[in-house]
This record gives C-alpha cells, sequence and structure tokens, in this order.
C-alpha cells in the first residue's frame, strides 16, 4: 500500500523593490521558476496576500494553466517567534519588540503549521509562495527543531524547498534553498553581501 504524501514547494517571492513590487529580476526569476514546476504534477498555487508574493504567484499560473492560484492568509510576512534572548547579531531587530506583536506573531505561525504542515487524505503537491521567514519556520517545524533556529535559516528569491508529509513517519526535508533553475546572475538575491558557494 502506498501512503498519500503531502508535497509542499515552498518559494519565497521574486526579487522586490522597497515598495514591496517585483523588480524585473524578481519576474524573470518567477517565470523560471514558473518552467520548473511545469514538469510537476502541481495541483494548487497559495500566495502570501503581499504584492510581491501574489505577482509571482501569477507569474507560476501563467506556467500552470488550469491550475488553482488563491491567497493564503496565513502564509503573509511575519516574525513567527521572538526568542527569550536575541542572538547578539539579531539584537537590534528585536529592540522593542512588544509582547502583542510577538503574540500576534506566534498566532500566525500556528495558523500556518496547522493549516499546510501535515499529511493530506489523498495525493497533493502545493506550492506556496511565501517569505523567508515563513520558510524557515516551516522548516524548522518539519525538522523538531527548538523554536530559535529559524534564525538560522534563510532562502533567496524564488529558490526552492520541498517538504514532504505522510502519515506514519516524520516529515521529510527533501530540498532546501535549491536554485538550480536560475542562471548564476540571478541567484543569491535576497541576502546580505558575503561570499556564496
Amino acid at each position: 500500500m502506498t501512503l498519500a504524501t503531502r508535497h509542499l514547494y515552498l518559494a519565497r517571492h521574486g526579487a522586490a523593490d522597497a515598495f514591496g513590487h517585483l523588480l524585473d529580476t524578481g519576474r524573470r526569476q518567477s517565470e523560471l521558476l514558473g518552467a520548473r514546476l511545469a514538469r510537476l504534477p502541481i495541483d494548487a498555487v497559495w500566495h502570501s496576500p503581499l504584492p510581491r508574493a501574489a505577482d509571482t504567484a501569477a507569474t507560476l499560473g501563467l506556467a500552470l494553466p488550469g491550475i488553482p492560484v488563491a491567497e493564503a492568509p496565513e502564509l503573509v510576512d511575519h516574525v513567527p517567534h521572538v526568542p527569550s534572548t536575541p542572538p547578539p547579531a539579531w539584537a537590534g531587530f528585536f529592540d522593542g519588540y512588544a509582547d502583542a506583536e510577538a503574540a500576534e506573531g506566534a498566532r500566525l505561525a500556528d495558523a500556518l503549521t496547522a493549516r499546510f504542515a501535515h499529511p493530506a487524505e489523498t495525493e497533493r503537491h502545493e506550492v506556496l509562495v511565501t517569505h523567508a521567514y515563513q520558510v524557515a519556520w516551516l522548516v524548522r517545524h518539519a525538522l523538531d527543531a527548538p523554536a530559535d533556529r529559524w534564525l538560522a535559516m534563510s532562502c533567496g528569491n524564488t529558490a526552492l524547498t520541498v517538504l514532504q508529509f505522510r502519515d506514519g513517519t516524520p516529515p521529510a526535508l527533501a530540498l532546501y534553498n535549491d536554485m538550480s533553475h536560475l542562471p548564476e546572475e540571478l541567484r543569491w538575491t535576497g541576502f546580505g553581501p558575503g561570499t556564496r558557494p
């Protein structure tokens, strides 16, 4: 007997400007991700409500004719967990972070995993177009890592991460931050400066 598997294809939105709209680079990244996903039996594309994710998902939809593309509010950009003692590199980021903001972030993180991070009754292949923090949180959750571990993960624009969920086995991380569909000049956007492998 073959167990049904829920395949989640996680992608950060394409490169965007300071106002959250896709740059030409981001549109090209999205087109190339769409071409890669077109080889798979995708059932649905879900996206964050924010314009950079919605526009990325719309571009993917052009490569996936007939596949529903819809908003999922759980995919919105947010801080999923505020550590009790932030690492020194993150201290400025969390300085003055209000308890109410932290509680809302935790609520959204719980809603995200409750909706997507579990097996389905039938074989499913779903694309989630979201943001770096949400990809990190879903990976951390799948690996059952401590909550603070999301801080150590990031992903490039339109990089592909694949999680698999099936009954009776732990979630599987099949692929992480894969940019093989992008030419070298379109890789590693969305990161700070530094040496890249």
